[in-house]
């Protein structure tokens, strides 16, 4: 009698700690894609709500990590911070090697590394500050955000007629995201190291949205302002502001709209001659590189000989491509 009811207990602590687990994952709202033969590794996305490139990078995030045999479990977007740690708390409970991330807000990265432990971040798109990278466990794969803004102003200069001064508009992505402020000061910055005077006109957040920057523009139209050139921190944005500016009549030909991505929709926008320019963020570049990351930090423990790793070891850096009429089709 008494080994029965043992067996029983032991039966019963056995299902009870195999739910436990299934919830876990089930909490982490997972997807999966690889097979495991790169050594078994489990690797967990988090990330925030998707636009039309964190969709995009999700996308090929699960196909690099098919061919690399790693399986890849995908929780649902976190639309706060507390859910994003929450994610992470169970992704560790859960015993994934490896968290590839989107901060929701990167200001967190450091409550985000506290719940991580040992367990290594691969931040992915949004960088978060320097200090809270480590070599090796805490590492960054992204796009030189400064690049892009550069970039942007450079051609806006070119097409005006190299001027002097210009009346801008910018238009910004997620204040907690870190393009969202690199790329727009390093427009004005690029702008003002060549010798132009620049008027930003109108400055705002549409957090990445064509409906909140078409929505926007008209706010500013209410301001009588003159303007000569819309800078976006994405293409979403710009193909908003485009809409608008074409509603209300404006000629896209004399006021060009920039943005960053080089999206289908970004580029065909730049074919039809509404946007003028772009600058192509390669999401499977960087889904690929956090893929290799994770590969190499679990099999050997460096991620050394990664081609684009800085000297540092903190990041893994994916080379912005500069896209306008000439060149939009190649990118299609």
């Amino acid at each position: 009698m008494t080994n029965k009811i043992t067996v029983k207990k032991w039966t019963v602590l056995l299902l009870t700690l195999i739910l436990v687990v299934g919830t876990i994952l089930t909490g982490c709202g997972k997807s999966s894609s690889g097979g495991g033969s790169a050594g078994g590794i489990k690797a967990f996305y988090s990330g925030p709500n998707a636009d039309t490139f964190k969709q995009l990078l999700m996308d090929n995030l699960a196909e690099a990590a098919q061919a690399e045999g790693i399986t890849l479990d995908i929780g649902d977007p976190c639309p706060t911070v507390a859910a994003q740690v929450e994610q992470f708390e169970q992704a560790v409970a859960a015993g994934y090697d490896a968290i590839i991330c989107l901060p929701v807000d990167r200001a967190t990265a450091l409550q985000l590394e506290v719940t991580a432990g040992d367990t290594p971040i691969i931040y992915v798109n949004a960088c978060p500050d320097e200090q809270f990278l480590k070599e090796d466990l805490y590492m960054a794969v992204s796009s030189f955000e400064e690049d892009a803004g550069e970039y942007q102003a450079e051609y806006v200069w070119n097409k005006l007629g190299k001027p002097s001064s210009i009346n801008a508009i910018i238009f910004r992505g997620e204040i907690t995201h870190n393009a969202a402020v690199a790329r727009s000061v390093s427009v004005k910055n690029w702008l003002r190291a060549n010798g132009v005077e620049v008027n930003i006109v109108f400055d705002d957040t549409a957090n990445w949205s064509p409906d909140e920057a078409a929505e926007l523009f008209n706010i500013f139209l209410k301001t009588h302002q003159s303007f000569d050139a819309i800078f976006c921190n994405n293409d979403d944005m710009a193909l908003g502001v485009c809409r608008a500016m074409k509603e209300n009549g404006y000629d896209l030909t004399k006021i060009p709209v920039v943005g960053v991505d080089a999206t289908a929709a970004g580029l065909q926008s730049i074919i039809d001659g509404d946007m003028q320019f772009t600058v192509y963020q390669s999401a499977s570049a960087q889904a690929q590189k956090a893929i290799e990351v994770v590969k190499a930090l679990i099999t050997s423990g460096t991620s050394e000989g990664i081609e684009g790793r800085s000297e540092d070891g903190l990041y893994v850096w994916v080379p912005f491509e500069k896209v306008d009429a000439s060149n939009a089709k190649d990118y299609q």
